[in-house]
């Protein structure tokens, strides 16, 4: 009678361990994840895209080469500011750098903080879209009911695959609290 009770004493052990291992690896996860995107450009995303401009300058210009870009914009949910690109298509020849600006107004009475971050599609092209100044390498403060005006500084390197014709740079807006700043 008592192996029994010391089999299941174990097996009631072993069973509350699978959810704790199981929390554990998906909270594992997320860095891992990140750590992927930043190695790979999955999700558009290469550690530190930013560029120095004067390797920018000795780029190569094929002007018979043109890659479209489209440009979008999204905040998320609860974050009160209008967000959109100025521009939303551009026709770029890869080597050559171009300026492009967003729009963003506060429509709260109160400052707000944010954060852009940016998503490069399709992936392998994130690779070869090098940002020169941006306004997602820091917070933004809104000032209530103050349009700002936004400018990305961008280059296509003209190594990018020949088979890419279209790439997005899409910015998501997240609202920052001010306590955590």
């Amino acid at each position: 009678m008592d192996e029994k009770r010391t089999v299941g004493k174990y097996f009631w052990l072993k069973l509350l361990m699978v959810p704790i291992g199981m929390f554990g690896f998906a909270f594992a996860l997320i860095p891992l994840y990140d750590v992927l995107c930043d190695v790979t450009g999955l999700n558009g995303q290469l550690g530190n895209s930013q560029v120095d401009y004067s390797k920018v300058v000795n780029y190569a210009v094929d002007e018979n080469r043109h890659v479209m870009i489209d440009f979008t914009a999204a905040i998320s949910t609860g974050f009160p500011i209008n967000f959109y690109p100025k521009t939303k298509k551009m026709d770029v020849i890869p080597g050559k750098m171009y300026t492009i600006e967003y729009m963003a107004e506060n429509r709260s009475n109160k400052v707000v903080i944010g954060q852009a971050v940016p998503s490069i599609a399709p992936s392998l092209a994130a690779l070869h879209f090098k940002k020169l100044e941006c306004f997602c390498f820091s917070k933004q403060v809104f000032q209530p009911k103050q349009p700002v005006v936004m400018a990305v500084r961008f280059v296509v390197e003209p190594d990018l695959d020949k088979s890419i014709h279209n790439i997005t740079l899409s910015y998501n807006f997240f609202k920052i609290d001010k306590s955590k700043t």
